[in-house]
C-alpha cells in the first residue's frame, strides 16, 4: 500500500496528513492570505480589479505550497469547511501531481489532528 494524503484546508491554514501502513504524518501550513473582505474602496493605488487580482495570486501561492508538500500520493482526501477546498481540487487538477490520483473532496467542518488522522485512515482503509 502506498502514500495516500487527506489534507482539511480553508483560506487561513490547510493541515495535511500523509499516512500509510507504516505510519502518519502531520503537517499545518499557515497562509498569509487572510479573509476575502468585500473591496472597500482605493487601496494600494489600485482599484477593485487590482485587489481581486492581488487576492487570487495569493490564493494561487498558497494552493501551489500545500500541492507541493504533497508528495506523489496514490490517492487525496479533501476536507473542509468553504470554498478552499474546491478551489485546491481545480487547482490539483490542472498541476502535474493530479496523473492518476483519485481526488475524493468532503465537507468539514473544524476537526482536530485526532480526528482528522481518523478521517484519512477510515477513507483510506488504513488500520493503525
Amino acid at each position: 500500500m502506498g502514500n495516500n494524503v487527506g489534507i482539511w484546508i480553508d483560506h487561513k491554514k490547510a493541515v495535511i496528513v500523509s499516512a500509510s501502513a507504516d505510519g502518519v504524518s502531520t503537517k499545518t501550513l499557515e497562509s498569509d492570505v487572510g479573509a476575502h473582505p468585500h473591496f472597500g474602496g482605493q487601496q494600494d493605488g489600485g482599484g477593485e480589479k487590482k485587489y481581486e487580482e492581488r487576492h487570487t495570486h495569493r490564493l494561487e501561492q498558497y494552493y501551489d505550497e500545500v500541492i507541493r508538500q504533497l508528495g506523489e500520493p496514490e490517492g487525496i482526501l479533501i476536507l473542509g469547511p468553504g470554498e478552499a477546498k474546491i478551489e485546491l481540487e481545480e487547482r490539483l487538477n490542472r498541476s502535474t501531481v493530479r496523473a492518476d490520483r483519485a481526488i475524493a473532496v468532503e465537507a468539514a467542518d473544524k476537526l482536530t489532528d485526532p480526528q482528522l488522522v481518523a478521517k484519512v485512515k477510515e477513507h483510506f482503509g488504513i488500520d493503525r
